[in-house]
């Protein structure tokens, strides 16, 4: 009668399986926590921004005033349209390096699981 080694079984099921699907978890909660931060940091800045422009509008008080705010919304606008590209960039960077990390991930398992297929072979 033929004894089964349980232990082996189950570190072959944990290498196959379950080290990989760990891997993939981490890379995608560490993708999405720094989403999320990238997001937030940019919200901040976007209600910030928003909330300095609406004080300096308040404190128009004459014509020179208005003048002179609305001369700054050119500076504020290109600004604002610099944050966004910066925004974007650092986004479409995150989802580069999420993907090639993934990419890197599969390989590895792809080659992980033909050894081991490879050596269940040769000992059937």
């Amino acid at each position: 009668m033929q004894t089964f080694n349980t232990n082996e079984m189950t570190q072959q099921f944990d290498n196959l399986f379950m080290a990989p699907a760990r891997a993939f978890m981490t890379l995608s909660i560490d993708y999405s926590e720094k989403m999320l931060n990238a997001q937030f940091d940019a919200n901040k800045a976007y209600v910030d921004n928003g909330i300095a422009q609406m004080r300096q509008l308040m404190s128009v008080k004459d014509a020179e005033g208005l003048r002179s705010y609305m001369e700054g919304q050119q500076k504020v606008a290109k600004e604002l349209a610099e944050r966004v590209k910066g925004d974007a960039d650092k986004v479409v960077a995150l989802q580069q390096d999420f993907l090639q990390k993934g990419q890197k991930l599969t390989e590895e398992n792809v080659k992980q699981a033909q050894a081991a297929a490879s050596k269940m072979s040769k000992t059937a």
